[in-house]
């Protein structure tokens, strides 16, 4: 091969294209910036010879080695991503980061922490990192980018040393779920909880949870019902989808002692619920009340109780609680509270039912007693 062969196929430079237009290579790198007093005219000159060389730019990753930072935020979610972004609240939370953290410039890198991926985490080229609903599996990896004085910020975390939060009261909503359903005269419930643990093994909830549990979502609401019910049938779900809903209904309103409502910890997992109750025949509410978590908007017909929380708002403040820590501030820190709605998905149950004559003698009425 000729040695004229050989330069045609190196790959061009920022050098021959200042050569090539006239200019020193740091004109045409502010040229292509856009950060420095360049004319019109020699920008065009630079942009025509950067054309003729089939040059495309400076490289991205040789700009991040000369700042020190790659421009990139790296998001971390519990679930796989084909899993998460069935979920709306996920897609919420990620439309607050990208709303608050798109003007500057920043690229959102999608991560998760199922399997071999946790490797990953630490190794991606990022400037921060937010965790949402990360369990304390990932500790170590925490533990790796804190050490290297990485801003992280953790929504709906367990608190850790070195991490901001952006949390919610979720065990403080889940109680107010329960008393509401205790209030109606409900004294035998079920729960439909969140995966608790990275296997996401569904099933009946083991009386040593604790010991493997890891979501502190699932974990919080779970004791905000337990303040209020010593004692409850549960089923750990496999992930928040109408499907994993159906089959947690159907275990748990095949019981003998089936219970006469269900808090699910999302409005997905009440929806699946509510659709098991149909096919068994059961009426919501009548026969059975659901109460819900999230506040999303579905097509579905029922008007669902649950609980409404902020989800594009934790976003936004976890993305300018980064921008923050990237300016070398301490990050602002954010504790949410959710809404109860009640919907038309509770009642009391027919157990405490009677029926009463108005005193005006317009006829009977269903009150509790």
């Amino acid at each position: 091969m000729s040695s004229g062969a050989s330069e045609t196929q190196k790959r061009p430079n920022l050098a021959a294209v200042a050569a090539l237009a006239g200019v020193s290579p740091s004109t045409a790198s502010l040229a292509f910036s856009g950060a420095g007093p360049v004319s019109a005219a020699t920008k065009e000159r630079v942009f025509v010879a950067a054309a003729q060389l089939n040059y495309a730019g400076p490289d991205p990753r040789a700009q991040s080695l000369r700042r020190g930072r790659s421009g990139i935020i790296g998001v971390v979610m519990e679930d796989r991503l084909r899993d998460a972004f069935r979920d709306p609240i996920n897609i919420a939370m990620l439309d607050g980061i990208a709303d608050e953290t798109g003007s500057s410039g920043a690229a959102l890198l999608l991560l998760t922490d199922t399997g071999d991926e946790r490797a990953s985490i630490a190794s991606a080229p990022m400037d921060a990192v937010v965790l949402i609903g990360c369990g304390t599996n990932l500790d170590k990896v925490v533990g790796v980018l804190r050490q290297r004085g990485m801003p992280i910020v953790a929504i709906e975390a367990a608190p850790m040393d070195g991490v901001l939060a952006i949390g919610l009261d979720n065990r403080e909503s889940s109680s107010l779920a329960a008393r509401h359903l205790r209030d109606l005269g409900h004294t035998s419930i079920g729960v439909v909880t969140l995966p608790l643990e990275p296997s996401r093994v569904a099933g009946p909830l083991r009386p040593d949870w604790r010991n493997d549990a890891t979501s502190e979502v699932a974990i919080a609401r779970l004791t905000g019902v337990g303040e209020v019910y010593d004692k409850f049938a549960a089923f750990v779900s496999s992930e928040s989808s109408i499907e994993a809903g159906i089959d947690a209904g159907l275990v748990l309103l095949g019981r003998r002692d089936r219970p006469t409502a269900i808090i699910a910890q999302s409005d997905l997992l009440a929806l699946g619920v509510i659709r098991a109750a149909e096919q068994l025949g059961l009426s919501v509410p009548d026969d059975l009340s659901v109460v819900g978590f999230d506040g999303i908007r579905t097509d579905s017909d029922h008007d669902l109780t649950t609980l409404v929380q902020p989800a594009v708002d934790k976003g936004r403040a976890a993305g300018r609680a980064v921008l923050e820590m990237l300016d070398g501030a301490a990050g602002t820190a954010v504790d949410f509270t959710s809404e109860f709605h009640r919907g038309a998905t509770t009642a009391p149950p027919k157990s405490v039912r009677r029926v009463d004559t108005r005193s005006d003698g317009s006829g009977p009425a269903a009150v509790a007693g």
